[in-house]
């Protein structure tokens, strides 16, 4: 497929290159802090986005200025131009509306996605949904309109072309992705109305390519706005935590080509460049925390509606990151953060949590299929969530998946996939192994729990687990939550506890 063309409507271009290319072009700044020579290097990669970027045109004058070194807030735009629309050079729609917020003082880099079909104020259109301010104006009234509803300063505007967002994720070698259900369509019999990017994506731990990739993370005709963005971010998540800063400034000046390529930004100066390149250096310890946007449906339309209140809060969380009590922080070892954690030890072995029931039948059938097909032990939850069930979001895909996993240096490892929804459109948690003894998503957990007289790793979200991982000499496992993280941490930990090895 080539993908600089698009014959037929491709809805979702939810271009998450942005931040991860971002992160990626940011962390070079380490060739200025460790000798001259350096300096020489990074002025050439100032060269790079001099000669082959694209600026965008009447924003200077619209953006916040900030001290050198100072905190940044990015806004990120995945416009979604069609064929015809380039042709006839319009603007189209925006597609993604993304902040990011670079403080290396805070307890997390943030990230916040406004839904695109949030209704609001467009300066000097009237209400409409927010997507229709980039057809209206372009990135200049985009801006403005988003910086009009959140009232918060914005520093620097990146327009993304979803070409740059493939050939970026193939140049690092692409990424290991949990995907949490089956995505698929097919245009096969339908008439060209119904028609749009066509996805078969299996669930699964698996190794992602660029094409693949953005297919997975554009994807959302079955998604509210939410799930997507949810889905983006974790993307963003999983990718951030794959790659060393060594092998980023490996190939630098490409990725840096790249960048300068398939964006249009109005950061083209060179102390622009370096401010935001030492910036993001710095900030680039901090875990990638994404802030929901509370938005809520208006009544007998498809169009969105925020609280005044709603709105300052998630605003206030935004600019304002602060560390989870749950996630592991540098030097946190206050009483407050051990009682915590005390305190959690204590509910998980009562008995179970609210919204949680046994189910142990139809988790060992489902477990039964797997064994039939890999050599791999099988655990499976004794417990569910008391909605919904086992189901891969497909009617004729099974809901437990057998595979072999496929690493970078091309080893083959037995894995399996059980998919359980929650009965919520989109929602879907699963439990995962693999005999990969060191997957990337297992890397760095937050802290480790005794549950059942078994050691679990516990991965944080923000304040929300989003995956508790189990190893033995055999291999991985792992209980992952919905990309929205919506089961409660004594959720994820009632089921992981449950977990029972077929046949002992």
């Amino acid at each position: 497929m080539n993908e600089d063309s698009e014959s037929q409507p491709r809805p979702g271009r939810g271009l998450l290159a942005k931040t991860a290319l971002a992160g990626a072009l940011v962390v070079l700044l380490t060739a200025t802090t460790v000798a001259s020579a350096g300096l020489l290097e990074v002025n050439q990669l100032v060269d790079i986005v001099q000669k082959e970027g694209q600026s965008i045109p009447g924003v200077e004058n619209a953006l916040d200025d900030v001290d050198g070194g100072g905190p940044q807030t990015i806004l990120l735009i995945g416009s979604d131009r069609r064929y015809e629309e380039r042709k006839m050079k319009n603007a189209g729609r925006s597609d993604t509306l993304m902040l990011a917020h670079l403080d290396p003082d805070a307890g997390s880099t943030t990230v916040m996605s406004i839904p695109r079909d949030l209704r609001v104020q467009i300066p000097g259109y009237g209400q409409d949904k927010i997507n229709a301010a980039f057809a209206f104006g372009g990135p200049k009234l985009t801006l403005k309109t988003v910086r009009d509803l959140l009232n918060i300063p914005i520093n620097h505007i990146v327009e993304v072309n979803f070409g740059g967002f493939s050939r970026a994720v193939n140049r690092l070698n692409c990424v290991y992705v949990d995907v949490d259900r089956r995505y698929y369509h097919s245009n096969a019999g339908l008439a060209p109305s119904q028609q749009y990017a066509e996805i078969d994506i299996p669930p699964g731990y698996q190794r992602m390519c660029g094409q693949t990739a953005l297919s997975y993370v554009r994807y959302r005709h079955t998604d509210s706005d939410f799930v997507r963005a949810a889905r983006q971010q974790d993307f963003l998540r999983q990718a951030k935590g794959q790659f060393a800063v060594s092998s980023i400034l490996g190939d630098r000046k490409e990725l840096v080509r790249i960048f300068a390529r398939y964006t249009r930004t109005d950061i083209r100066s060179n102390d622009e460049i370096l401010q935001l390149l030492k910036l993001a250096f710095l900030s680039s310890k901090n875990p990638v925390s994404e802030v929901r946007f509370p938005a809520t449906d208006i009544p007998g339309t498809s169009d969105l509606q925020i609280s005044p209140s709603a709105l300052s809060k998630a605003v206030d969380e935004f600019e304002n990151a602060r560390p989870s009590p749950g996630a592991k922080q540098t030097g946190d070892e206050s009483s407050k953060a051990r009682k915590a954690r005390k305190k959690q030890r204590k509910k998980t072995s009562s008995a179970l949590p609210a919204g949680i029931v046994g189910d142990k039948s139809e988790a060992e059938q489902q477990a039964i299929r797997a064994a039939t097909k890999i050599r791999l032990p099988i655990y499976y939850p004794a417990v569910r969530l008391a909605s919904g069930g086992f189901s891969s979001g497909e009617p004729d895909y099974p809901a437990t998946r057998a595979y072999r996993l496929v690493t970078r240096q091309k080893d083959r490892y037995e894995s399996y996939r059980m998919v359980l929804s929650t009965g919520e459109a989109g929602q879907y948690y699963g439990i995962q192994g693999t005999a990969w003894k060191s997957p990337p998503i297992l890397d760095g957990p937050s802290e480790t729990m005794k549950l059942g007289g078994r050691s679990f790793e516990l991965h944080y979200d923000g304040r929300r687990l989003s995956v508790v991982g189990l190893k033995t000499p055999k291999g991985s496992y792992w209980v992952a939550n919905t990309l929205s993280r919506t089961l409660t941490n004594q959720q994820m930990l009632a089921i992981a506890k449950s977990l029972k090895r077929l046949g002992s």
